[in-house]
């Protein structure tokens, strides 16, 4: 009688769910869903490379908040946590020079 564990095989990253990434897509969507203006520039017309950041990190956000960790490195970096934050940074800072001011 064989008693031998076999080893276990190497396991993908495991996450837990992440409240501050989840929180941030959430307000994200309902920030949008509710005022679709505050994605528009000086002229009226949507500024999409606001739009790109802010989806993307509300993507990340939802990704990496319900607790799900991709296995290729390419994919989990781009939805990381730092990336949620990174997509919110890029859309402040461009919404703030479309306005005509710095912060």
């Amino acid at each position: 009688m064989n008693t031998k564990v076999a080893p276990r095989p190497a396991a993908a990253p495991t996450g837990g769910i992440r409240l501050l990434p989840l929180l941030a897509a959430i307000a994200i969507m309902l920030g949008i869903t509710a005022w679709p203006t505050a994605l528009s520039g000086p002229q009226g017309g949507a500024d999409h490379w606001a739009a790109m950041a802010l989806f993307w990190a509300m993507s990340a956000g939802f990704v990496r908040g319900v607790g799900f960790v991709p296995r290729h490195l390419a994919w989990r970096l781009m939805f990381s946590s730092a990336a949620c934050l990174l997509g919110i940074a890029l859309a402040v800072i461009r919404l703030a020079f479309l306005q005509g001011g710095a912060m």
